[in-house]
C-alpha cells in the first residue's frame, strides 16, 4: 500500500514536503524522502519515521534517492528512528546520492547504518 505525500506538496514555510511516500508490503515499510533534509523539515521526517517505527515493522527502509542535501539535524532524526526499532538491524538506508553518502561517511554513520544501493536490495537483504 502506498501513501503518497502529494507531488509538489509544500510545508507552511513554502518548502517541498520531505516525505514523498510511504509504501507498506509484506517485505517491510519504505519511506521515501526528497529534497533538502535539515532543521526546517526535520520534524516532518521525524513524525513519518516514528509513526512507521510504532507499527513495529521487521524492516524499515529509508529511500534517500531523491535527497539532495542532509544536515546533522536530519542525520540525528535517522539515529533516533533507528533507536526506536525493536531490531536496529531492520532499519536500513537505500540509494543515497553522492552528497548524502558523503554526509554519512564524514559523520561515520555509514559504519552504523545498513546502506544499500536500492530499496529493493534493502528489502531483500538478510537481517
Amino acid at each position: 500500500m502506498t501513501e503518497p505525500a502529494g507531488a509538489g506538496a509544500q510545508t507552511p514555510a513554502g518548502r517541498d514536503t520531505p516525505v514523498t511516500g510511504v509504501e507498506r508490503s509484506e517485505a517491510g515499510v519504505v519511506v521515501s524522502l526528497a529534497g533538502e533534509l535539515d532543521l526546517y523539515n526535520a520534524d516532518a521526517v521525524r513524525a513519518a519515521l516514528l509513526e512507521c517505527c510504532n507499527e513495529e515493522p521487521e524492516r524499515l527502509v529509508v529511500d534517500l534517492a531523491q535527497v539532495r542535501f542532509i544536515d546533522s539535524t536530519a542525520l540525528g532524526v535517522l539515529i533516533e528512528a533507528r533507536s526506536r526499532m525493536a531490531s536496529r538491524r531492520g532499519f536500513m538506508l537505500a540509494a543515497p546520492g553522492l552528497e548524502t553518502r558523503r554526509a554519512l561517511e564524514v559523520s561515520g554513520l555509514d559504519r552504523h547504518f545498513s546502506v544499500h544501493e536500492t530499496p529493493a536490495d534493502a528489502l531483500a537483504a538478510p537481517l
